[in-house]
């Protein structure tokens, strides 16, 4: 062999081991992971689809950050289930019915009688005029009925469900008109719970499988936007807000507009609190449902009380009504107190319904209200 073959020879293995070489180190060197092509396993029947907006998961072939985790929402209980929880919560907090069956069971219903289960009943926060009006029923049908065939248990009850009235129209409006949204408009004074009940009342709505959108229009406390934004995280929702200290009409006018845009189902507007006796800040309440109704009309005024408050909560609930109209009531902590008859005595006040009520501070402590069953869970 030449000279020459052996120089081309030798030329050769090298740019043979100089490409072997190159190719060990290009497989060392750092990169970015790519998503195997099989299909991802389908989420476990508790746990919702994943925002369309938040980062889910990827396509088969796309490249994505290694560690990215699709994240996981919580599956709020459907209102139906939560009432046999609650139920039994009230039960065992109450003890209007208790102490009224205890009364009516003895064996002489004496005048001292009727007058403890007057003031029983007084004592319970359901007011003077229906107080008088369910001894004189209680009174008539014992004394009509007699002492041999009277189940007090069932009288009672019959005339309990009465006084809450159970023909009140307790549905939330929670749909619009010609493709808008449903508008829920929620107020109430400091303190009794608002921005909780609107976190519970949009994972009541998912729950139903509806598209929420919430509007934190309680621009002058920092903290309440980002406790609705936390609300919402958890289920999927997401919340318009705008600067602090801003016009709350502005934010409420915005959500509604956006919730129009994109066809969601519901918009719920968290308003900031206020006292009934300063009227400056319930004419902007006013302003606020006026504005949103330049984009679509308000189908729910919600009005928040708290159930300890007594009546107190009725003059609360009076001035509110006569700014926006109020449309329902949500009673919150209900369970922190023995007088149940607040139900009775806002209702006559107003001439609106209890249509949510709260016994707890879980999440999905907040349930449509029934006249039967809440009167079950008095009488234990």
């Amino acid at each position: 062999m030449s000279l020459m073959e052996w120089l081309y020879l030798v030329i050769g293995i090298a740019v043979l081991a100089l490409v072997v070489l190159g190719g060990v180190l290009v497989g060392l060197l750092p990169g970015r992971r790519r998503v195997p092509t099989t299909p991802p396993a389908e989420a476990p029947s508790d746990v919702l689809a994943p925002p369309e907006t938040g980062v889910t998961e990827a396509e088969p072939g796309v490249e994505v950050p290694a560690g990215t985790v699709a994240p996981t929402l919580e599956r709020p209980e459907r209102p139906a289930s939560r009432l046999v929880r609650l139920r039994q919560r009230l039960a065992g907090s109450g003890t209007l019915g208790r102490g009224l069956l205890g009364l009516l069971s003895r064996d002489q219903l004496d005048e001292d009688t009727w007058e403890a289960i007057e003031d029983l009943l007084l004592g319970a926060d359901i007011g003077v005029q229906p107080t008088q009006e369910l001894v004189e029923r209680l009174r008539t049908r014992m004394r009509v009925e007699g002492d041999a065939t009277a189940d007090a248990r069932s009288v009672l009850r019959e005339e309990l469900i009465n006084l809450v009235d159970p023909a009140m129209d307790r549905a939330l409006h929670v749909t619009g008109a010609d493709g808008n949204p449903g508008v829920i408009l929620v107020v109430g004074v400091n303190g009794t719970g608002k921005t909780t009940t609107v976190g519970k009342i949009a994972r009541i709505l998912v729950a139903e499988d509806r598209s929420v959108l919430l509007a934190a229009a309680d621009t002058f406390r920092a903290a309440a936007a980002d406790q609705l934004g936390t609300w919402g995280e958890r289920v999927g929702v997401e919340v318009v807000r705008g600067p602090e200290g801003g016009d709350p009409a502005s934010v409420a006018f915005d959500a509604v507009k956006e919730g129009v845009d994109r066809g969601i189902d519901t918009v719920v507007v968290d308003t900031a609190g206020r006292l009934q006796n300063k009227q400056g800040l319930m004419d902007e309440l006013g302003k606020v449902k006026r504005v949103i109704e330049k984009q679509s009309p308000v189908t729910e005024v919600l009005l928040v009380l708290d159930a300890t408050t007594g009546q107190n909560g009725l003059i609360q609930a009076k001035v509110f009504s006569e700014v926006v109209d109020v449309t329902g009531i949500a009673l919150t902590k209900l369970d922190g107190s023995a007088k149940g008859g607040i139900v009775v005595a806002v209702q006559r006040q107003l001439g609106v319904p209890v249509k949510l009520v709260g016994l707890g501070e879980g999440p999905d402590d907040l349930a449509p209200f029934d006249a039967a069953a809440f009167v079950d869970a008095l009488l234990g």
